[in-house]
């Protein structure tokens, strides 16, 4: 794909805007999807909006969309709610599920609908269908459409009021690797025009090459927000993978009190520590070793290492 300014204005001139989520809370009847959430994403930057299903990742984004009224607390954009923006749609794109399309309809007329109602000129719908590589596709219907395809007709809707802020939910699924690629170089593209981008994610290997700044939460709750260069340092630790995990984790909280260990499902991560040292403390405590190595931090293992409590029933 091309990568030619969607409004046909040279990057670096379209005008993004904060989004500020505070003190955001949504209680569904005994359910805490969200609890005291705040968190501020900049405009010009790619923010990965992290954390395990169940988060409340999916009830933030609605909050922030107007779709769903806070039980408290609040989030904006550029200081205003959703419902408050003049022409939202020049404002704001969004993408939260590759659905609602009528499927015998064709990719142009259903964008046309969509101008339509949100009073956008309809000159938009080839420049954006071009911009999300959908342009040989245009005509046909979107029942024949395959998933990823989808995802690029909600990204090319997003953009039809040429908006300054892109809230994007889970937009690589059904994308295969080429589409992968094509959507993380396309984000730093918009985010390079002065857009504020917010997506959230699953596929870490993907977040890890694309975002400049990651907001994570567990439960409801918010564990970190920062630049994705303060959790991704490449600091070196251990990596073991033994049958006895507990008695591994003891002996070393026994030996090294100093050390500080991480569980994933398959290995201990020691930080602190040479990998010298963590055999030397496992042979002393009759521990069977399947492996030792050094290893480097990377989002996966630190997203892994934050978000292990249990959702305690909140929903995404």
């Amino acid at each position: 794909m091309t990568q030619t300014s969607t409004s046909g204005t040279p990057a670096g001139t379209v005008v993004g805007a904060p989004i500020e989520v505070t003190s955001l809370t949504k209680h569904f009847g005994g359910v805490h999807a969200v609890q005291d959430l705040s968190f501020t994403v900049t405009p010009g930057r790619v923010t990965g909006f992290l954390g395990p299903n169940g988060a409340g990742k999916t009830t933030t984004l609605r909050c922030l969309l107007g779709l769903v009224e806070p039980t408290s607390g609040s989030a904006t954009i550029g200081g205003k709610r959703y419902h408050d923006l003049h022409a939202p749609m020049r404002v704001v794109g969004s993408a939260l599920e590759a659905t609602g399309f009528h499927p015998g309809r064709t990719a142009t007329n259903h964008l046309r609908v969509l101008a339509r109602s949100g009073g956008l000129d309809e000159a938009r719908v080839p420049v954006v269908l071009e911009s999300v590589g959908l342009a040989d596709a245009a005509g046909r219907a979107v029942g024949g459409f395959s998933l990823g395809m989808r995802q690029r007709l909600q990204l090319a809707a997003a953009l039809l009021g040429d908006p300054g802020v892109l809230v994007l939910d889970e937009p690589a699924n059904g994308l295969d690797p080429e589409g992968i690629a094509w959507l993380r170089s396309f984000l730093r593209y918009l985010a390079g025009q002065g857009r504020t981008v917010i997506v959230s994610s699953h596929v870490l290997s993907e977040v890890e090459q694309t975002v400049d700044d990651v907001v994570i939460i567990a439960n409801g709750r918010l564990v970190r927000a920062c630049p994705l260069t303060e959790l991704t340092t490449g600091r070196a630790h251990v990596v073991v993978r033994t049958p006895s995990t507990d008695q591994l984790v003891a002996a070393l909280a026994s030996a090294a009190p100093a050390s500080t260990v991480h569980r994933t499902d398959e290995e201990v991560l020691v930080d602190g520590l040479e990998s010298a040292d963590v055999g030397r403390i496992a042979f002393g405590a009759g521990i069977e070793l399947h492996e030792l190595r050094p290893g480097v931090d990377d989002l996966e293992q630190v997203f892994l290492a934050l978000t292990s409590a249990p959702t305690d029933g909140a929903t995404s």
